[in-house]
């Protein structure tokens, strides 16, 4: 992989079931895209956070996930960070919020 840390390299391979999903250096971090969408974001601190909407954003406060900034994005539920079972559906979902704002 390019020279990203060593961090944005587990998200990368933790990401792979999903699909060839593109790092882009933005925001002091990393936007990730999948298809062209940007459907999740690492800052500049290490965190990652995945797109929401109105479908999603419930999953994300119901676990206590803080915002980042105004924008549409919550941090993962660190329990997803370890394993694909875990960061599945999270992730999932935050790609279908990505298409569906493409949509509208």
């Amino acid at each position: 992989m390019a020279d990203h840390s060593e961090f944005v390299n587990h998200i990368l391979e933790l990401l792979e079931p999903l699909g060839a999903v593109q790092p882009k250096r933005m925001f002091g971090g990393y936007g990730l895209f999948l298809d062209g969408t940007m459907f999740a974001l690492i800052n500049k601190g290490e965190e990652m956070f995945l797109k929401a909407d109105d479908e999603n954003s419930h999953a994300f406060i119901e676990q206590g996930s803080e915002k980042f900034g105004k924008m549409p994005y919550y941090a993962v539920p660190t329990e997803a960070l370890d394993a694909w079972d875990d960061m599945a559906p999270w992730a999932m979902r935050a790609v279908a919020a990505s298409r569906r704002a493409i949509k509208k």
